[in-house]
């Protein structure tokens, strides 16, 4: 069965043959491949260097008053506000360790707030923490901020003040809209708060709004997502996340929660993607890679026609030539040829801080191999072409000679018509955009080695 779409035009029978899994190239090499030898002092010295390049940060918040089954994210379970009045405390320490190794004049173009839940924080909160930030690093008067919302914990006053500190894009956890599905994940927001959440962001000034939603929870099935698509439509938000739900309860233990034998199928999971990518495209919004779509207006659609379309720990982003400083409990940063992440508890987090050290706990330095093979993948995890001469250019090698073994791997998906290669270049095709990841992988050479990462799907 073929399934036509605008500007793709795959089988099914194709998805299977190529569904395998592998990871998602929010970086290159990926965290599985972060070791302890990586310090902190090896962060500090990358920080320290001179460096032109724009800021981006990501402040890890971690609490969260209610559990979701589903969740795999690094977060604390609570309803006391004086353990986020103390986290706050000791970002402040982090924040002042982190500039004072920066040189001056660097300026953030980008802030995310993830979590957990940033609206965990109270209105006080939120202003200490945009106060704190703006002491500690200068920011460019164009800056993009985005923060989660979770739609059970905000109010017009909160999106308000969010608006008045700056904060220009949103992006709300849906996940999905039906009543059941919702109770089987412990998630109830009735479609009247998600639709007045977004109606309020938008009255506030946030000029980007996006959803997250996630396909293969319990409970759902294709009629179901349907309705939630429909849901999700008539409500337009500016970009839409469609992610594929990875079930694995021996690492995440909320999961265990979850009883298996209400998933869909796997192959009722396939219709639903495949029903979810032929809706939105239907519905106006332009299939940005992997599991993102987004107006024609919108900006990542803009960076996508431009080719400066970027990917990293927030998933796709428009803006490619910045320093990542993660700050916050397990947060990571990607700060010139290296990758560093943090501690992943509270005690261990305060530990560090009081004894007045970074909390690094392990990070990757690249290789110039490192390096050339990420800017091949995220190319590729971007649908950008690969141009051989700029290559050997930039890395005084001959492509053709030393990916001899890559060109061969990645045949196959020319031969089903994901990539086009030929002597200059390579090249992704409209319905490849479905499979980067897979053709990424040929060049991931860390693949070779074991790992205890459990990966997902493709698709």
């Amino acid at each position: 069965m073929t399934r036509t779409l605008p500007n793709i035009e795959i089988s099914e029978e194709l998805i299977r043959r190529f569904d395998a899994l592998g990871p998602r190239y929010t970086s290159y090499p990926t965290a599985d491949r972060f070791n302890k030898q990586f310090s902190e002092q090896g962060y500090i010295g990358y920080l320290e260097q001179a460096s032109s390049a724009p800021l981006s940060l990501y402040v890890h918040l971690p609490f969260c008053a209610s559990i979701c089954y589903y969740c795999g994210c690094n977060k604390i379970i609570t309803k006391d506000h004086g353990r986020s009045a103390k986290y706050l405390r000791y970002l402040e320490k982090e924040m002042s360790m982190v500039a004072s190794h920066l040189k001056p004049g660097r300026k953030v173009v980008q802030l995310h707030l993830g979590g957990g839940t940033p609206t965990f924080l109270s209105e006080a909160e939120l202003r200490d923490l945009m106060r704190m930030l703006r002491e500690h690093f200068e920011f460019s008067a164009a800056a993009e901020l985005s923060i989660e919302i979770d739609p059970r914990t905000v109010n017009d006053e909160m999106l308000s003040m969010l608006a008045s500190l700056g904060f220009n894009r949103t992006s709300l956890g849906v996940q999905d809209f039906d009543e059941e599905v919702q109770k089987a994940v412990n998630r109830i927001q009735p479609v009247p708060m998600v639709e007045h959440a977004i109606q309020a962001s938008r009255a506030a000034g946030f000029v980007s709004v996006n959803f997250d939603l996630i396909y293969g929870l319990p409970k759902q099935n294709l009629e179901s997502f349907s309705h939630t698509l429909d849901t999700v439509i008539r409500l337009s938000p500016d970009r839409i996340a469609l992610y594929n739900y990875a079930h694995l309860p021996a690492r995440f233990m909320p999961q265990r929660r979850i009883n298996e034998n209400d998933l869909p199928p796997a192959e009722e999971r396939l219709q639903i993607f495949m029903m979810s990518l032929r809706r939105l495209l239907d519905a106006g919004y332009l299939y940005i890679g992997l599991d993102h779509f987004a107006k024609p207006d919108d900006e990542l659609t803009r960076a996508q026609a431009s080719k400066t379309l970027h990917r990293n720990f927030q998933g796709y982003t428009t803006h490619a030539e910045c320093d990542l400083i993660g700050l916050g409990l397990s947060s990571i940063g990607m700060v010139g040829r290296s990758y560093s992440q943090s501690v992943k508890t509270l005690d261990a987090y305060y530990e560090k801080l009081d004894e007045g050290l970074l909390p690094v706990d392990r990070g990757i330095e690249l290789s110039t191999d490192d390096v050339m093979r990420r800017q091949i993948i995220m190319n590729f995890m971007c649908s950008e072409p690969i141009d051989f001469a700029q290559i050997n250019t930039i890395y005084n090698i001959d492509f053709i000679m030393y990916f001899k073994d890559e060109l061969k791997q990645i045949q196959p998906y020319a031969d089903a018509g994901f990539i086009q290669i030929d002597n200059h270049g390579i090249t992704v095709t409209p319905k490849g955009r479905m499979f980067v990841r897979a053709v990424g992988m040929v060049f991931d050479k860390y693949l070779q080695q074991s790992t205890t990462a459990q990966y997902s799907k493709l698709i």
